[in-house]
């Protein structure tokens, strides 16, 4: 195996071509200029090249050379691997900190309200949530492990199913007393129907016109309508009484649980094509913490499922 010689010159160099500055360079590093410059020196003369064109005036007194530029990327990509092998060396106990990537929804409705019971049974173990509708660099933003929905394929992440998803239409308990037309399926369609926007980039989620057709209710669907792109808000607002939600059986079973919610035509099953899953990076899988919160989750999913 070859050893990379020269770290602190390699560093140096990077940060000066990076900020176009020793000084700058120097600040980021926490070393005076000079030895930014006497860094990169020693490389160019170990190296036999120069690495940056030395403008004597103008902004920019730096410019990294075409053969330094098309270096660069490779040394980059070699300091961002020597930092995960620190990090795993570092994170290779079940103490410490561990970042978890949740939707913020799923946060809401599912996760914080549990989330204390890992806690108890791993008390060492402090959890950083990354709330993040938009999908996340597990390895540049240093995520640990996340929960995701979809089909279950991520480029270069590890994915375990968790749990399964239905939807059904759910309304409040008052909203139904005051709306007996709800006796059947075709009553809907003279409700407020609250859809879940968030749901729109998913291939294949089950809309409010796909749950119609499935419960044999023909078209065309000119219903009143409100649009939310959050899972929890379109939950909240079904609670508010603002119409019937189209809800997703993950976010809505603390709330049908606790009498806010009431699942309308229990009969009518509609499974999601998409499912819940455990998401980490390869390199990852055995560390302590990982699997803790990963046999956890399962744990609870199970204590969840004969609970119902």
């Amino acid at each position: 195996m070859k050893s990379p010689i020269h770290l602190n010159a390699l560093k140096a160099f990077e940060a000066s071509a990076r900020h176009q500055s020793f000084s700058a360079a120097a600040q980021e590093l926490n070393v005076t200029p000079a030895a930014v410059g006497q860094l990169v020196k020693t490389l160019e003369e170990w190296l036999d090249t120069a690495l940056f064109h030395r403008m004597s005036s103008g902004k920019t007194r730096l410019i990294a050379t075409e053969t330094a530029q098309s270096a660069l990327p490779l040394i980059r990509e070699g300091f961002d691997k020597l930092a995960q092998g620190v990090d795993i060396l570092k994170d290779n106990a079940i103490s410490g900190a561990l970042t978890v990537a949740v939707s913020p929804a799923f946060a809401a409705k599912w996760l914080l309200p549990r989330l204390h019971h890992f806690q108890a049974i791993c008390a060492q173990t402090n959890v950083n949530l990354n709330t993040n509708l938009k999908p996340v660099d597990f390895a540049s933003q240093r995520i640990d492990v996340g929960i995701r929905f979809g089909v279950g394929t991520w480029q270069g992440l590890r994915a375990e199913k968790l749990m399964d998803e239905e939807v059904y239409p759910v309304c409040s308990p008052t909203f139904l007393d005051d709306q007996s037309r709800l006796n059947s399926v075709e009553g809907l369609l003279n409700e407020t129907l609250i859809h879940d926007q968030s749901m729109d980039a998913h291939t294949g989620f089950p809309s409010w016109s796909s749950w119609l057709k499935k419960a044999g209710v023909s078209g065309p669907f000119t219903t009143k309508s409100i649009q939310i792109n959050n899972s929890a808000a379109v939950l909240q607002s079904a609670i508010d009484g603002h119409g019937v939600a189209l809800a997703r059986s993950v976010m809505a079973k603390d709330d049908v649980a606790a009498g806010r919610l009431v699942r309308l035509f229990p009969n009518i099953s509609f499974q999601s094509p998409l499912a819940y899953y455990v998401v980490y990076r390869h390199e990852c899988a055995d560390l302590p913490r990982i699997q803790a919160f990963k046999d956890w989750l399962f744990k609870e999913v199970e204590v969840a499922t004969v609970g119902k």
